[in-house]
């Protein structure tokens, strides 16, 4: 079972990343849960908010947060201060943090995880003049866990937003999937 924590700040999309990510599994015949935690305050606007996803070949009997994630994607590079990303995450894990800077220039380099840093704010601000990164950030774990196809997560945006907004955000994650190949090549983890 891939078992993905996304970390973020309420109204950056963390819940919806989860969701996407889930309907996409779904839709390549896969079984996928996803839900959001926001006790502490998460509800607020910038506040820290978590999300989990869940995906499995067989279906996915727990009901509980994720304690300890093969899978991370931080959406706010400053949360590496504030929060404990890191909490239970296994050896060897993929983490995906929305950062121009490097995994170096983070400090991060030394740790025994296979990180990936990706401009997804970046992208965003590209193709939709605005900082909503979260379909970006799927675009790029698509990429590194080679899990979800290009043409489920199309689908699983339009199914979660029809009309021009889904259409929008499915050149954001176009633009960022063919951007993490060329900076990561396909990994499959």
């Amino acid at each position: 079972m891939k078992e993905i924590r996304i970390h973020g700040r309420g109204g950056q999309g963390s819940v919806v990343t989860a969701e996407l990510l889930a309907i996409a599994a779904f839709k390549e015949g896969l079984f996928s849960q996803a839900f959001p935690y926001l006790g502490g305050g998460g509800e607020r606007r910038g506040a820290p908010v978590q999300a989990y996803c869940r995906i499995d070949i067989k279906p996915i009997r727990l009901k509980c947060q994720i304690a300890e994630p093969n899978f991370l994607i931080i959406q706010d590079a400053s949360l590496l201060g504030v929060v404990d990303v890191f909490k239970g995450l296994q050896p060897g894990s993929l983490i995906l943090i929305n950062s121009v800077e490097s995994v170096q220039d983070m400090g991060l380099d030394k740790l025994e995880y296979k990180i990936f840093c990706f401009p997804a704010t970046e992208v965003a601000l590209k193709v939709l003049h605005k900082p909503i990164m979260n379909t970006a950030m799927i675009g790029a774990f698509a990429v590194l866990s080679g899990d979800i196809n290009l043409e489920c997560l199309q689908e699983a945006i339009e199914h979660k937003f029809p009309g021009q907004i889904g259409l929008k955000n499915i050149d954001v994650m176009k633009e960022a999937f063919q951007l993490a190949q060329e900076r990561f090549g396909r990994r499959l983890v």
